[in-house]
């Protein structure tokens, strides 16, 4: 029989029920627009690396690595800020970090260099974690038999960020140049993050410790939890192909070999969309077959989308295909894991961190390859590292015991 301590730590996991609904379909709405924008802010550079490279006198190429930077500082602030969920009311929390956000924002915009708008960047990113402060509320509160649906909810709106800032931010950049872009993703991030800081309800800590004490409770949580281990590899594989994929798509399509303006190929990130529509299809499937089948769909998907995309380096169209493939791949992939993730232990804000660090962590080093990888031998050597990952991703969670 557990103990009252145990009981009571059990108890104190799901935060009470507040007055007013935090699961009706507006509340959801807000949250998955708020989702959309803060997710947005770690993309922005990726469509407009060759304008920004042509503000400092440089290479595309050759600042590629700024797009990583964003990645490795959302990493960052998924270990530091998203276990507060479990220890904070939210509120403030969410309210402050989307100051932050927009303050670097705004840094960035007026970056004299290439190092200062990486600074920039990075504490932009490392701020702009309220999408993970947030799915662990969501999950919390939705009924047991629909939570799968109710976290693809959130994930459809952090998908549909990731398009607009490839696709907007293009159009934008091209028609204002890159600072007002990420002048304007400031002002979006302040409105939205306030907003949604008001909307949410008031919390009590639901787990005791120091604010930090979540990134100490890390490597157990994940050691006694096979399965968050298993979401954890197994998103930084397929997180990393698609981050490979996409951050070095630009470089490929306003190159040489398509010559496409910045615009342009903002627009072909529109195949992303795939990502949104995807999503409450993958939390249906999660609930009805579970997330292992999704999960091993998704890296098959994934497995055909890698050689189209090669293929796509030659023919245009391949890589409307390959596109919509790895989308539909990665939207599946993350619905099931992290649901699963959510799911598995006692504390699922830190479960949550763990999980979604994995993940950029494994795309933040793959795009960091990436990058060297298309300067020495071309759109090859990027589908190659997107393959690699794919294929660590699996083999290592392959072995006896992956199956429950």
């Amino acid at each position: 029989m557990p103990s009252a301590t145990t009981t009571r730590q059990a108890a104190e996991v799901r935060p009470p029920a507040p007055e007013r609904p935090a699961s009706g379909s507006l509340f959801l709405l807000l949250i998955a627009v708020c989702t959309a924008v803060t997710a947005a802010n770690i993309y922005l550079a990726a469509p407009l690396l060759p304008l920004i490279a042509h503000d400092f006198g440089t290479t595309a190429s050759a600042v590629a690595w700024i797009a990583s930077v964003a990645q490795l500082g959302y990493a960052a602030g998924l270990l530091f800020f998203a276990p507060l969920g479990d220890r904070v009311d939210r509120r403030p929390l969410v309210a402050w970090l989307s100051v932050a956000t927009a303050a670097a924002l705004l840094l960035a915009a007026v970056a004299p260099g290439t190092a200062a708008l990486a600074a920039a960047v990075f504490v932009a990113a490392a701020a702009t974690v309220v999408p993970q402060l947030l799915v662990p509320l969501v999950a919390a509160r939705a009924p047991a038999d629909r939570r799968a649906r109710h976290v693809a909810a959130v994930i459809a709106g952090l998908f549909t960020g990731i398009v607009a800032a490839r696709v907007l931010g293009g159009l934008a950049g091209q028609g204002f140049g890159w600072r007002w872009v990420f002048a304007g993703s400031a002002v979006l991030t302040l409105v939205l993050g306030l907003a949604t800081a008001l909307a949410l309800p008031a919390e009590r800590p639901v787990r005791q410790g120091g604010l930090f004490s979540g990134v100490a409770e890390l490597p157990g949580l994940l050691r006694r939890s096979p399965g968050l281990w298993r979401a954890c590899v197994r998103q930084a594989g397929m997180f990393g192909a698609w981050s490979a994929l996409w951050t070095s798509l630009a470089l490929l399509l306003t190159g040489p070999r398509y010559d496409l303006s910045t615009a342009t190929a903002g627009l072909f990130g529109l195949f992303g969309l795939t990502a949104s529509a995807v999503a409450p299809l993958a939390g249906g499937l999660v609930d009805r077959f579970g997330a292992a089948r999704v999960v091993g769909t998704a890296y098959a998907l994934a497995g055909v989308a890698v050689p189209l995309f090669w293929l796509g380096g030659h023919v245009l169209p391949a890589l409307f295909a390959a596109a919509v493939a790895i989308h539909a791949a990665l939207v599946a992939s993350h619905v099931a894991n992290q649901t699963l993730a959510l799911t598995t232990t006692s504390a699922p804000a830190t479960a949550n961190t763990a999980y979604v660090v994995s993940g950029f962590a494994g795309g933040a080093l793959a795009s960091a390859v990436a990058g060297p990888a298309f300067e020495h031998w071309g759109w090859a050597g990027v589908c190659a590292v997107a393959g690699l990952w794919l294929v660590l991703g699996w083999a290592a969670t392959a072995g006896r015991g992956a199956r429950r």
